[in-house]
């Protein structure tokens, strides 16, 4: 830790009375430390500084960090919003309405909910359309034998999530490096000279926005085709408000982006944690086995609890979001503290997802954590996909493509004899800001 913390920055000092926590470069503030070693940021922070402390993200500047587990009510807070959001990377959010609250939050989600709810997928048979893709690309690893494991989860989140928009599934490879280089603008320094983060991620969302544009104008020529691109833009062709074409490329990038790159990292972590435990390959194989069939209904998911007790595990363990930016309209109390409005606050959902305040043994990957409950799923359960207005509206989708994910690869991989290795170290290199996930040189050996 202490190589990720300015060594030059160690004096303490306060912001409204709440501890600074040392260590910030010039420019990149913690986010060495942010990036690099998250968990162990924050338990530093906590055990010297106490539950609530101001982390500097660089160019986004000073965030209010609260590990209190009533920081997690600000996610439903009337006088909390989602505008910083946009502040933070205007070229990546702007318009989205992941950054949006109240009324234009509602027109835009309305827009396009019936899409992924239960109903939704099922009546457009998404669930028999990612089944036969997701088979497909399993049966490749099969026969390759070796993969790199979050390059390959990420290219058929790629095919996947152009099969549920409608499009042609062209250059998957392309589509996914330009993705991370979008991302590069949540982080990248205000410096724009050629060969910089913030110039590779203004080419990048130039390049995937020209491409989202062409699929408007096919989807008003060919109307008559399926798909959600298809359906955004019937529905906000037929609205009284209709958002401009700029509001729908940003909010199907938005869709494009999320769906893309939090669902390949969950799914690259699951195999990595079937490949690190053979006792949970061999409870999967066997439900798979027991049920014999890919599930394509939301209906059929109770019937796979191993499947989803895996997924919900992973999620919890590896949560693809970390942190949350939110920032306070008016005068709060949180925790201990009054925190005063206009403040930017930052909710740590890493924290969270491993406290013992609300799990036991948090440390631990269990399934029978989920397997034994008798309760609902609570808010709390399934916090990385956030809660209030603001939940995951894909929430349905990845549940589903998850879990039809699992029983295929156990249902493929066991009838050839084959079951996950490891070949690398799964701590080395791993990220967690702006979005978690494994180190992109793991490789997997099916053997």
């Amino acid at each position: 830790m202490d190589m990720l913390l300015n060594p030059l920055n160690r004096r303490h000092r306060l912001r409204y009375d709440i501890p600074v926590l040392p260590g910030a470069f010039p420019l990149v503030g913690h986010l060495p430390a942010i990036v690099c070693d998250l968990p162990r940021l924050l338990r530093h922070a906590e055990r010297t500084l106490g539950s609530h402390f101001w982390m500097n993200f660089g160019p986004a500047g000073y965030m209010m960090t609260c590990v209190d587990p009533d920081a997690f009510a600000l996610l439903r807070h009337k006088d909390v919003s989602s505008a910083l959001i946009e502040e933070i990377a205007p070229e990546l959010f702007g318009g989205t309405l992941v950054a949006q609250d109240g009324i234009a939050h509602r027109q835009a989600r309305d827009a396009i909910k019936a899409a992924f709810l239960p109903k939704g997928l099922t009546q457009a048979g998404i669930g028999d359309l990612f089944a036969s893709v997701i088979q497909a690309r399993v049966q490749a690893w099969r026969d390759l034998g070796e993969v790199t494991i979050l390059r390959e989860t990420g290219d058929l989140m790629l095919k996947l999530i152009f099969s549920l928009m409608g499009i042609p599934a062209q250059d998957l490879p392309g589509w996914h490096r330009k993705y991370r280089q979008l991302l590069q603008l949540i982080v990248a320094p205000p410096i724009d000279l050629p060969g910089l983060p913030l110039r590779r991620g203004r080419a990048a969302r130039d390049w995937v926005d020209a491409q989202l544009r062409q699929f408007i104008r096919d989807a008003r020529a060919h109307a008559a085709r399926t798909g959600l691109i298809n359906d955004m833009v019937s529905a906000s062709d037929r609205s009284n408000d209709a958002p401009s074409d700029d509001v729908l490329v940003a909010n199907i990038r938005l869709l494009l982006l999320g769906g893309h790159e939090t669902t390949a990292s969950t799914m690259a972590w699951m195999v990595i944690e079937l490949a690190r435990e053979p006792g949970l390959w061999d409870v999967l194989v066997e439900e798979a086995l027991h049920m014999g069939a890919v599930p394509t209904r939301h209906a059929d998911l109770a019937q796979f609890p191993v499947a989803e007790a895996l997924f919900r595990e992973t999620l919890r363990v590896h949560p693809a979001v970390t942190l949350l930016p939110r920032r306070a309209l008016q005068d709060l109390q949180l925790g201990q503290r009054r925190i005063p409005a206009a403040t930017d606050l930052c909710i740590p959902l890493l924290h969270f997802s491993t406290s013992a305040l609300l799990h036991e043994a948090p440390d631990q990957f269990r399934l029978e954590r989920w397997l034994q409950r008798t309760e609902p799923i609570r808010s709390v359960d399934m916090l990385q996909f956030g809660t209030g207005p603001h939940v995951c509206i894909g929430y349905h989708l990845v549940w589903l493509e998850l879990v039809q994910f699992c029983i295929a690869l156990a249902l493929t991989m066991h009838k050839a004899g084959l079951r996950p290795r490891l070949l690398s170290d799964v701590e080395k290199g791993r990220r967690y800001y702006p979005t978690a996930h494994p180190s992109m040189k793991i490789r997997v050996r099916f053997s």
